[in-house]
């Protein structure tokens, strides 16, 4: 038997309750307005700082900017946050399509925010000085949000277990993508190969690749422990009484 706060959760929600919906609407623009002027805050600073250690090449710092997973992350945040009100303001379940996409984002927002803050909370990142709140609003309220909407705001349809596959892949790309790049990728102001986490960089990785990879496992079997939390929540824990049982 479900637990007793879910069942009355999941019935309070799948009543369809007007003002439910409009509270979870008005929770999704907030935090995607806030998450969005955080993101544009931090690249505001990081255009000033380099501007005035007088680096020439800014669009490829901008590329490095948006190579940051977590402003990955929060960039998508931002997007599925804003289809989600309008599909609650609509009075609408959400379309398989738009869950699973939601909980692609909620699992690498939840591992954005475990990542930095087990392992990179107090450490200068390579886009410059950063913004505290702005920090704090990618790092900590954006993905605490995205768990809580996940696991509270109605709408959410079930979803099969092979969602997991979908998951994993931004994150398996991001990797190859970062690793191959690195080495081609001098920043004008470190003189060095540019990662954008240090656990990334063989060069100050304690054993050189050998850390990188040990780290790129230790991630990558924790985006997939999440996803498979995300995909559970979502077949335990259905939001719409309507919703049809998914196979696995």
């Amino acid at each position: 038997m479900p637990p007793i706060a879910f069942e009355w959760r999941s019935a309070a929600v799948d009543e369809g309750e007007p003002d439910v919906k409009l509270v979870f609407a008005v929770l999704r623009v907030v935090v995607a307005i806030s998450i969005l002027a955080a993101i544009v805050a931090q690249l505001q600073l990081s255009l000033h700082v380099w501007q005035t250690q007088g680096v020439r090449n800014v669009a490829l710092q901008v590329v490095n900017f948006f190579s940051f997973f977590t402003i990955d992350s929060n960039v998508a945040s931002v997007v599925i946050l804003a289809i989600g009100a309008g599909l609650l303001l609509a009075g609408r379940t959400d379309v398989p399509r738009y869950t699973l996409l939601r909980a692609i984002v909620v699992s690498y927002m939840v591992v954005t925010g475990i990542v930095y803050n087990l392992l990179l909370r107090g450490i200068e990142l390579p886009q410059g000085s950063t913004v505290p709140w702005s920090n704090e609003i990618l790092h900590v309220v954006g993905p605490l949000y995205l768990l809580l909407d996940w696991l509270f705001a109605p709408g959410r349809s079930p979803l099969p277990w092979r969602s997991i596959r979908a998951i994993v892949v931004f994150p398996i790309v991001w990797v190859v993508y970062t690793l191959v790049r690195g080495p081609f990728t001098i920043s004008e102001i470190t003189h060095k190969p540019w990662y954008p986490y240090p656990f990334l960089d063989p060069a100050t990785s304690p054993e050189g690749y050998a850390s990188v990879a040990f780290y790129v496992i230790l991630i990558a079997v924790t985006i997939g422990a999440t996803g498979a939390g995300v995909v559970w929540v979502s077949r335990r824990v259905p939001a719409t009484p309507a919703a049809p049982a998914v196979p696995a």
